[in-house]
């Protein structure tokens, strides 16, 4: 398994390091460590940068990736048009690395993660260790059925999400949120289409995010972003 990251390092030009363990070797030069310690420090080069201890979206840096990873900007939407709290029961479908469930467990202690890809929950368990989160994997095809009951939330990441709606019946509330991350407009159609008869379709939508340079006199967007990843499609159970 990778080592957690420790500190985090900024040098100029938006460059950042990260450090676990031994000498940190930079194109700034080498920084010992012992010297290694929150604040300014220089290189033997004689440059500086400013240290600091790492935070949990420092360590996402240092996951172990295996399937396609999703995106930080579309789950922060995600965490924002959901009920959620310590008590929130959900159930994540198409765990993959397991960051999408790392960061609902990272809020609620009622998360578990269905996949039928055994390799995939390895990767999502060691992802669990190194972030540091606690949440109940499980291998099972979600399109046969949902063990726990009382829901609250359900996210599927899977290409046919519509197979898990009849399912839903039984095992989440009413009012409850289902969350479908898609990359193809052809899926959200199908999966609005067959969603209308028992659910609101309360949102689709998707995010597009694209970084500014801020560097008088050089204040402009830069030349690439990150534009379409996926449609998340929110549901509500009537």
């Amino acid at each position: 398994m990778k080592k957690p990251v420790k500190k985090v390092l900024y040098g100029n030009e938006e460059r950042k390091y990260y450090w676990s363990e031994g000498d940190l070797h930079t194109e700034h030069g080498i920084m010992r460590e012992k010297e290694l310690k929150d604040g300014k420090i220089k290189t033997h080069l004689g440059d500086e940068l400013w240290c600091m201890p790492a935070s949990f979206i420092d360590q996402i840096e240092r996951i172990e990736r295996g399937p396609a990873i999703m995106q930080k900007k579309d789950i922060g939407l995600i965490l924002a048009n959901i009920p959620i709290d310590a008590n929130t029961k959900i159930v994540d479908a198409g765990t993959g690395c397991g960051l999408l469930a790392a960061f609902l467990a990272r809020i609620s202690k009622k998360v578990t993660s269905y996949d039928n890809n055994k390799k995939h929950l390895d990767i999502a368990k060691r992802n669990m260790q190194l972030l540091a989160v606690k949440y109940k994997l499980k291998i099972k095809d979600i399109y046969k059925g949902i063990d726990e009951k009382n829901l609250d939330v359900i996210t599927l990441d899977l290409p046919e999400p519509w197979r898990v709606l009849p399912h839903t019946e039984k095992s989440l509330k009413c009012g409850g949120s289902v969350v479908a991350f898609l990359p193809h407009i052809s899926q959200v159609e199908q999966l609005v289409t067959e969603a209308k008869e028992k659910f609101i379709i309360a949102k689709v939508c998707e995010v597009i995010e694209r970084e500014w340079i801020i560097n008088p006199p050089k204040l402009r967007p830069k030349h690439q972003g990150l534009m379409h990843t996926a449609f998340l499609v929110f549901l509500r159970k009537i």
